[in-house]
Formats: structure tokens, sequence, C-alpha cells
């Protein structure tokens, strides 16, 4: 995005917190694992350690990616931005978009949650996605 559209933005937000099922489940796993481990005593209970402190640092990477991946709907783009140190994007145009479809399965629905087809551009475990379909049908409108 350059600093023009910058000005512009409509919606910047994350994706839902159910992305975050996956991730934490795993670290779950790996601390319960951990935490059996560490009960068996020495040298079993420094693995068991080294597999909750694995467990911990899988659940902060996970909700660190979380936190820094954003939706952004401006005047002129639809966007995914993601990453800190290495910032990436992928964006697709509002001009070349056609229909914009919002696929939602039955606990997105429930949850809140879908995923947003916009041309090339698929973004999973959107938040209001019905909301967003709708910013984009006033953006494409506003230009």
């Amino acid at each position: 995005m350059t600093e023009t559209t910058r000005e512009r933005v409509w919606l910047e937000s994350r994706r839902h917190g159910i992305v975050l099922a996956r991730p934490l489940l795993r670290a779950l796993v790996v601390a319960v694992l951990g935490g059996v481990g560490f009960l068996g005593g020495w040298p079993i209970s420094a693995a068991g350690a080294a597999l909750v402190a694995l467990a911990a640092g899988l659940a902060v990477a996970a909700v660190w990616r979380w936190d820094r991946t954003q939706v952004v709907v401006t005047r002129d783009e639809l966007a995914v931005v993601h990453g800190l140190v290495r910032r990436r994007s992928a964006a697709v145009p509002l001009a070349r978009v056609g229909a914009v479809e919002v696929e939602q399965s039955l606990l997105g629905r429930l949850l809140g949650y879908g995923t947003i087809v916009a041309g090339d551009l698929e973004i999973t475990c959107v938040p209001e996605p019905a909301r967003v379909r709708g910013l984009l049908a006033r953006a494409r409108a506003a230009r």
C-alpha cells in the first residue's frame, strides 16, 4: 500500500481469533506431554521441562502471528498484511474485483467469521465477513 491509500483506510482488523485454536491446541498437547515427562523424575523431567518451554514458545508465536496479521480495506484495495520485521502483504485493487464472495461454514456462521474471496485474493477467518463485503461494495461505489 502506498501512503496515499493509507490515508483512506475504511477497515483495519485482525483475523478472527478462531485462527488461534489449532496452534494453541498443539501447544497444549506439547505442554501436557511435557508435564507428564516432568513428573517422571530425572532425567525425563529435563525433557519434560524443555517440552513445556517449547509449548510456551509455540503459544507465544501463534498469538504474535495473529496479532501482526491484519485485513485492510482502503478506498482502492483489499489487502492482508502480516509480519513485523519482514512485512509482507497481498492485495487486490478494487477496480479489478468483480463479485466479492463470502464463504462461511456452520461454525463460521455461529462464531461470526468467514472467508472473503475477491478477485485473486482469498482471506480466511475474516470477522464479520458480510460487513466487510458491504464495505468493499461501498468503496467500489465511491471510486
